[in-house]
């Protein structure tokens, strides 16, 4: 397992309409990470919350047989104008998590999923910036579905790379997706300092023990998964 604070991978140039996640450290992160797995012709391979579409890209670089899905329009439109831009073919679809792609299996799946822990619990939308942060109370609204429904969508010796806070328990990550049957384990990890969100929601997170009163970084983690 790495420990880092993961230099910038180059994704190409990306556009992003308002309110769609552009590429942050999280998204560098689980890039390195795609990049070791090294996708190859003949992979399909499933980008699940894409926003901009950078993983998708990335993967698709490598020639893969790439699909991408996020809730969001704009994230939608997005990906379809940054794939158009580079030359890269990429299906890309609209609905929530593996919803849209249910009965398929892929050889890898990446995922940079909400995960910010939110003072309200909302339902499942398809508007608004918010969208793409918040997971409700503990940061696991989408996490524990992902975890729920990643052994059913992957070949066997397939790969799910997920990055998340290390707020929303890592442990928890691992254990519900052994529970699943795949076999999983942190592999790197990175502390970055808080974005705007984080700290507009400093004194709520502290007041439920989430984060100390010194703390001032965020831990972010990536969690590789296989199916046997």
């Amino acid at each position: 397992m790495t420990t880092t604070a993961a230099p910038p991978v180059d994704l190409g140039r990306l556009w992003t309409l308002p309110g769609v996640y552009a590429p942050q450290a999280d998204t560098h992160l689980l890039a390195r990470a795609l990049q070791a797995e090294g996708p190859a012709a003949g992979m399909d391979v499933l980008d699940v919350c894409t926003g901009s579409g950078a993983l998708a890209l990335l993967a698709a670089r490598s020639g893969a047989r790439v699909s991408a899905i996020d809730i969001s329009r704009r994230a939608v439109l997005t990906t379809r104008l940054n794939a158009a831009r580079a030359g890269h073919r990429v299906r890309v679809l609209r609905g929530d998590l593996t919803g849209p792609v249910l009965g398929r299996r892929f050889h890898l799946i990446v995922s940079n999923p909400p995960y910010v822990p939110a003072p309200q619990v909302r339902r499942v939308r398809a508007h608004g910036p918010e969208v793409a942060w918040d997971a409700g109370l503990c940061g696991r609204q989408a996490l524990d579905r992902i975890c729920a429904h990643a052994h059913d969508a992957l070949h066997p010796n397939g790969v799910l790379l997920l990055v998340h806070s290390g707020l929303c328990g890592a442990e928890e990550t691992l254990a519900r997706l052994t529970a699943s049957g795949l076999r999983a384990a942190v592999t790197s990890r990175s502390s970055v300092p808080f974005g705007p969100v984080m700290t507009a929601r400093l004194p709520w997170l502290r007041a439920r023990g989430l984060l100390g009163p010194r703390d001032d970084t965020e831990e972010l983690v990536v969690i590789r998964a296989e199916r046997p």
